[in-house]
């Protein structure tokens, strides 16, 4: 089953990081967060993954290219050129880097990558900026279990998120940022079926607006309700939170 990452975004919020570097090569532990969550999907027995870059992707492009050398010891003869890798800490994944444009939104990316999903019964879809101790297992039984074309991981965080309203599992309204700090919020770590690329007009598309409201409005989005770890990476706050749970060697997330 291939996972979809969404790792083209400008991350204006962590400017002081994203200036050279897409937000997803931020790093939490010296190591990119886009390197946790492919870890915490590949850790579950999901390791084909789907790249969806776009601001500086050459950078994304130049970390898996080089993976090999980067994550083992190297000695250069410098006289010859002649270079020997010592060790083997290379994951068995299946990486797949496609260009979905500079400027195109979240939804229009995925979009993008219709003609990659088209023969897959199912596949898991998510940001490059959020990590949990969701179980993905889990989560793909219950997507399945329901017969609709979407789920959605759900969450409670604080309340500048838009919020999920709930009948039963399936999601009744999907909604932007109100004013109480109550309620669900997309979590990401969604499982869709192609059908619901559909719901996607044009690159200029946010996933998190009108597909998802549709989606809802048709009822053909289901919620998975998280009650574990979950957090973002959006400010420099949020880095630093995630920066001491991985130092004190108890990150929720670390399911490897």
């Amino acid at each position: 089953m291939k996972v979809v990452i969404l790792a083209g975004g400008l991350g204006t919020r962590l400017s002081e990081e994203t200036a050279n570097k897409p937000k997803p090569m931020v790093e939490i532990g010296a190591k990119p967060m886009l390197w946790h969550i492919m870890n915490l999907y590949a850790a579950q027995g999901f390791s084909e993954f789907i790249v969806a870059l776009g601001y500086r992707g050459e950078s994304i492009k130049e970390y898996f290219l080089n993976y090999y050398a980067i994550n083992n010891d190297l000695s250069i003869d410098l006289a010859t050129g002649q270079t020997t890798m010592h060790g083997s800490k290379a994951p068995p994944w299946k990486v797949h880097l496609v260009d979905t444009g500079h400027a195109t939104q979240t939804g229009g990316r995925l979009r993008r990558l219709r003609d990659w999903l088209k023969d897959d019964d199912c596949f898991m879809f998510t940001y490059g900026d959020g990590v949990a101790d969701v179980d993905l297992n889990k989560l793909l039984a219950f997507h399945r279990s329901h017969g609709k074309l979407a789920t959605v991981t759900t969450v409670k965080p604080p309340a500048r998120f838009g919020r999920i309203g709930f009948e039963g599992d399936r999601v009744q309204e999907f909604y932007e940022k109100p004013e109480d700090s109550e309620g669900w919020i997309n979590g990401g770590f969604f499982v869709l079926q192609p059908q619901a690329i559909d719901f996607i007009d044009a690159d200029e598309t946010p996933w998190e607006r009108d597909p998802l409201v549709r989606l809802a409005a048709e009822q053909q989005m289901m919620g998975y309700k998280h009650y574990g770890f979950w957090s973002c990476m959006d400010t420099l706050r949020e880095k630093t939170y995630l920066e001491e749970l991985w130092a004190s060697g108890q990150a929720p997330w670390k399911v490897w």
